[in-house]
């Protein structure tokens, strides 16, 4: 669509932001959520939250705010990484199909089928050919999802190279966050201009208008997750209307049967 500047030239800082202002406005997204959450389940809309972006970027963090208040049974976080034995040999986009959120359910995934433009691209896991048309079948596969009434989010987001420095060390330097680090970081850092080139190409020919892209800075972790949660916040709400759900009249007469329970009247006569 033409609107993105590249990756290393958006502003990456927000300015201070004390922890209870960000504490306040983080419930208030998270409540949010939840309403949209609680209609969803009751009108059977599903949800698919894509993050993809740097490694030590703050998705996994993102997610654990986006998450936190949310019913646990209908919504499953997929963590993707290299495909399993089963997934090699099947078309890339076969592992995501078995993952696409029920009615009621959302699905958020922690990286997503644009690896196959991304790390597949860069790493050579792939032929030229085969990413070069995953682009096509990407927004395929996506206007297929949003004409059968899935909405989708998708976030990309990213961090500068020194902010991903300084957390790399830091996890570097926590025998608590040894886990999340690995040889393959290293050369995804060593590729960094390739990675800024696919992403770029990635956000140029796969933000549509059922499907666009969302770019959160992250080098301050607080800004970022209330920009993310407000993102799909605000994707979500668009024509929703949350309104209070009435108990149905048969709940209300077993309750009643089981413990002789009716519900107070308020001041202006209604239950």
């Amino acid at each position: 669509m033409g609107k993105w500047p590249r990756l290393d030239k958006i502003e990456m800082i927000d300015g201070p932001i004390d922890k209870q202002s960000y504490e306040r406005q983080i419930k208030k997204l998270q409540d949010r959520l939840l309403d949209l959450h609680i209609h969803d389940l009751r009108t059977g809309g599903r949800v698919l939250i894509c993050l993809d972006g740097w490694d030590a970027a703050g998705k996994g963090g993102m997610i654990e705010r986006m998450v936190a208040g949310l019913e646990p049974k209908s919504v499953q976080v997929w963590r993707i990484g290299a495909p399993t034995p089963e997934e090699q040999g099947r078309h890339y986009l076969w592992r995501f199909w078995n993952r696409l959120p029920a009615p009621g359910n959302w699905a958020i995934f922690d990286r997503t089928w644009y690896g196959r433009v991304l790390v597949e691209r860069i790493e050579g896991f792939c032929e030229k050919s085969a990413w070069e048309r995953a682009y096509r079948e990407i927004n395929e596969f996506e206007r297929q999802l949003a004409d059968d009434g899935v909405r989708i989010v998708k976030l990309l987001v990213h961090v500068s190279a020194e902010e991903q420095k300084r957390r790399m060390i830091e996890r570097l330097s926590k025998p608590s966050k040894h886990y999340k680090i690995g040889l393959e970081d290293f050369r995804n850092i060593a590729k960094r201009k390739q990675y800024l080139d696919a992403y770029d190409d990635m956000l140029e020919r796969t933000d549509t208008e059922h499907a666009p892209w969302h770019v959160v800075a992250s080098d301050e972790k607080m800004h970022a997750r209330l920009k993310g949660l407000k993102i799909v916040a605000d994707r979500l709400g668009e024509g929703v209307k949350i309104e209070d759900h009435e108990l149905d009249p048969r709940i209300l007469e077993a309750a009643y049967e089981a413990w002789g329970w009716r519900p107070e009247k308020s001041a202006d006569g209604k239950k």
